[in-house]
């Protein structure tokens, strides 16, 4: 195992989807399918911080639920991306309750019911704060 290879969200509109994740998110678009898929359907891939992101046109979801992907950003860039978010008007939500050195999140749904954290925590941060409330004082 080499760790995840790529994410796919299935959505009914690429373009919108694009400008999700480019003018949202700062990804780059590096495939378009065009008219010619190769695959299920016609699909685009983008680079987000490393990570390889096909969106494919189809049917997205039908209901929204917890389940989503979170991409690490530094605290001082969630102002950044909130505002550039609110400009494409996805739904954003409040964070859940959070502890102490857990981190920052700013949660959003995109127009075909995912849901995305951009989380400012690290794994270690986070299982350092669990362990700290589990410590006597």
């Amino acid at each position: 195992m080499h760790g995840i290879s790529h994410l796919t969200f299935i959505v009914r509109d690429l373009d919108r989807m694009a400008r999700l994740l480019s003018d949202g998110l700062g990804a780059e678009q590096v495939y378009d399918s065009g008219n010619q898929p190769h695959s299920l359907s016609a699909e685009r891939f983008f680079l987000l911080g490393g990570v390889w992101i096909a969106a494919m046109q189809g049917d997205p979801p039908a209901t929204r639920s917890y389940q989503h992907v979170a991409f690490h950003v530094d605290a001082a860039d969630l102002p950044h991306y909130t505002a550039r978010l609110q400009a494409l008007g996805v739904d954003i939500h409040p964070p859940r309750p959070r502890i102490e050195g857990e981190g920052e999140s700013l949660y959003f749904y995109d127009f075909d019911n995912h849901l995305f954290e951009l989380h400012t925590g690290t794994l270690a941060q986070r299982l350092a704060s669990y362990a700290a409330l589990a410590t006597p004082a």
